[in-house]
């Protein structure tokens, strides 16, 4: 028997009411399936505003969809998914809290003695360069040490799926790819299941196992899917220089640049 998937989405439909008419509705995903499997690093690209993060969410178990299912290494997911790990795209630091408090947050809460936490925390904050900058506030760090304090507050409970919504978008493209190289470096030694969303191809191309392209909105569906046959273990500046990066991207590219115009369209139109 096949081992299930980490994550599944079986048919999400997710249909919005608006706040201002009761009677409008909107509805932002419809009949989408996907996978990931254990260990693999699945990319989810599309245009700006197409529901790529409504689907991170759905399987987070932050939205309950308006249809369809969602399953957890074969279980229905009821609740939060508590074998997913989260990191947003926008700051999620608390701004009262130094680095190292912010990094054992979730220990905390969970139950694990603050001594444990902290001696987790302080090897998590080394692991992903952040040694010697334990006592630091948050407006006392630079947005590549803040991803990095929440690549290890994400990372420290050792999720089974990891859940990227855009962490790398306000960076420099320099502190970038450091970035995108770490998160891969710590991925290859544990591979966990990772559903990464981003508007960036050659991010997506350079990270990915699998790359899965949407449609824009209203009524966001996959509309197609590349394995993504790079080796590993990768450099995200040097295999952007590879003949067979160069031919996805292309590949990929004439799926996604139609619906990345669509979508461009709706925005000027809203």
């Amino acid at each position: 028997m096949s081992e299930p998937a980490a994550l599944s989405l079986e048919n999400i439909t997710c249909t919005f009411v608006s706040r201002d008419d009761q009677k409008q509705r909107y509805t932002a995903v419809k009949d989408t399936t996907l996978a990931i499997a254990p260990g693999e690093f699945v990319s989810v690209v599309g245009p700006t505003g197409c529901g790529k993060s409504t689907l991170l969410n759905v399987g987070a178990g932050l939205l309950q969809p308006s249809a369809g299912a969602i399953r957890v290494f074969g279980e229905p997911l009821v609740g939060i998914n508590k074998r997913a790990g989260y990191m947003f795209q926008g700051e999620a630091l608390l701004p009262w809290r130094s680095a190292l408090d912010n990094v054992v947050a979730g220990l905390e809460f969970a139950g694990v003695p603050r001594a444990q936490a902290l001696d987790q925390g302080r090897e998590w904050m080394r692991r992903v360069g952040l040694g010697g900058f334990e006592d630091r506030y948050p407006h006392q760090m630079s947005g590549g040490m803040r991803k990095r304090a929440m690549l290890a507050q994400t990372l420290i409970r050792d999720p089974d799926i990891i859940l990227m919504d855009e962490p790398f978008s306000a960076l420099d493209i320099q502190t970038r790819q450091l970035m995108e190289n770490e998160v891969l470096e710590l991925w290859m030694a544990k591979r966990k299941a990772v559903l990464f969303i981003t508007h960036d191809l050659d991010e997506a191309i350079a990270m990915s196992d699998r790359v899965i392209v949407l449609s824009a909105g209203p009524g966001t569906h996959p509309i197609g899917e590349f394995a993504i046959d790079l080796p590993r273990p990768r450099d995200v500046a040097e295999v952007r220089q590879l003949p067979r990066f160069i031919e996805l991207h292309a590949a990929i590219w004439a799926v996604l640049r139609d619906e990345v115009l669509k979508g461009y369209a709706q925005q000027k139109r809203v």
